[in-house]
Order: C-alpha cells, then structure tokens, then sequence
C-alpha cells in the first residue's frame, strides 16, 4: 500500500532529508587521500546527534546481523552497503556515501557519490551519467505516471551509454520507514509498475556500473560490488509526487558548497 503524505508530513519529511543532505556536506569537508571510512562515519554519527537526528542505518536489518554505523560507504566497486572500518581512502577513489536520518517521525535518505582528489575521464563520465539518470528519472516521477516511467528514463539513458543498470537494487517509497510501498527500480517498461499519485513520496536511487550489472554480497552479509569489479556510481534524491513538477526534498547544493564542485559540472540539471 502506497502511504500518500499530507503536506504538513511532507514538510517534515523536507527537514529530515536537509538534514541527510548537510550530513553528507559535513562529511564532504574531511573526504581525502588517507582518511579511513570508519573515521567519515563517526564524523558523522556525531553531526547527526548534535542536530538532534537518530541514524536510520544504525541498528538497521535482522537481528543476527544489524548494520553497524550510520553511513554506507561503498568504494570503487563496491555498490552499496559499505560497512565503514579501517578502509583508507586514496586519490583516484570514488566514494558512494548513503545516509539516511529519522527527525520528528519522519526518514529523510540521500545518497552521493564523491571523488577523492581526482579521477580518470572514464570514470567521470560514469559519474556524469547516474547524475543525469537521477534527474531524468525524478522528470518521470509526476501525478498519473507509474513507477515504470521512473525506471525506464534511467534505464535507456545509462544503457544506450554502454552502463550497466542494476537491477536487483531498487529505489523506496519512504516515510515514516525507510523502506515504505512502492518499490522503484531503475529500469522498466513505460506505462508499466505502480500508479503514481500526488502526495507519495519517493526515494530515486540510481546505482550504475561501468561494466556490466551482475553483482554479488561479500561475506559481511551486507557490502554489495560488482561482480566483474569494475566501478559502480550511485545518487539518491528524496521526492514527494505533486500535480506539476516533482517536489525535490534533498539537495546536493551544501555538498556544492562544500567541495567547490558545481554539480553542472556532472550534469545539466542543478
């Protein structure tokens, strides 16, 4: 069951995704060559208690196994899921940061995917690509249209650029959750999936690789790559669903602001 907000519920969804947003800026600033992931994640475990959030993956997923820290951070070709640790970071890495943030009842969730130092063209393309995906997937993400609409803008414009597309990693509804009715992959058929409707809320999350798309989950239980170990890119917006233009409830401007890199530089949407 798709769970539609009001607009006061989407106000308070607004302020917990700022706050994943100024996270991921916060974490932005100390993102180099040497530091470790585990130190990115305690930066931000401490942001997130002095803004008075409580991390939404900390604790997240079954009982035998729950994930460890408040950050995903997932390198080069890991996908998803990245357990922060001892991991130090080097120049010419990317780094896929998720955070997701519950305040005032409400689960904001944000993803963005950073370069340390510096990188090769090939793969700046990559990340220029899954940047654009989101954008043209959140367009689709409209009153009357279906999930299907969403998933087939990222999947043809990723695919026709050589990418591989995900697909056993999808996108959420959000809310209350973190993971909340109805599932949005990044790939499908036009007209297809789940109708849309004003007042749902989203998470559009595209995870694209340089290569192709099979992946496998190591022995952590929770860490996603790619099976062939080429790089995977991944950026996650929070939506809400109005009568016109899609309501963007994250931001990548204080992430902007941060590293000095203007986000036109990886797509032509701001």
């Amino acid at each position: 069951m798709i769970y539609l907000k009001s607009d006061n519920e989407i106000e308070k969804m607004r302020e917990s995704a700022l706050l994943v947003s100024r996270t991921l800026a916060r974490v932005a600033a100390d993102i180099r060559h040497g530091v470790t992931t585990g130190e990115l994640n305690q930066i931000a475990e401490e942001y997130i208690d002095q803004k008075g959030g409580i991390p939404a993956f900390k604790g997240y997923g079954p009982s035998k196994n729950k994930f460890p820290a408040a950050l995903c951070i997932s390198v080069n070709e890991e996908v998803v899921h990245g357990i922060p640790g001892n991991r130090v970071l080097k120049a010419g890495d990317i780094v896929s940061i998720d955070c997701g943030i519950f305040k005032n009842g409400y689960v904001g969730d944000s993803a963005y995917t950073f370069v340390v130092e510096e990188c090769g063209e090939e793969t700046m393309k990559l990340l220029k690509t899954t940047m654009e995906s989101l954008y043209l997937g959140i367009a689709e993400a409209r009153h009357g249209k279906k999930t299907g609409d969403i998933g087939a803008a990222i999947q043809e414009h990723c695919e026709s650029r050589g990418y591989g597309v995900i697909r056993e990693l999808v996108g959420h509804g959000l809310g209350k959750k973190l993971h909340e009715d109805p599932a949005v992959p990044n790939y499908g058929r036009r007209g297809g999936g789940k109708r849309l409707r004003a007042g749902a809320t989203l998470a559009i999350e595209p995870m694209i690789t340089m290569g192709k798309r099979s992946i496998k989950t190591l022995s952590d239980g929770w860490t996603i790559v790619t099976a062939d170990g080429k790089p995977s890119a991944h950026y996650e917006h929070d939506i809400a669903i109005r009568d016109g233009e899609p309501d963007i409830l994250s931001t990548f401007a204080y992430i902007e602001e941060i590293t000095k890199i203007q986000i036109d530089n990886l797509a032509d949407h701001g």
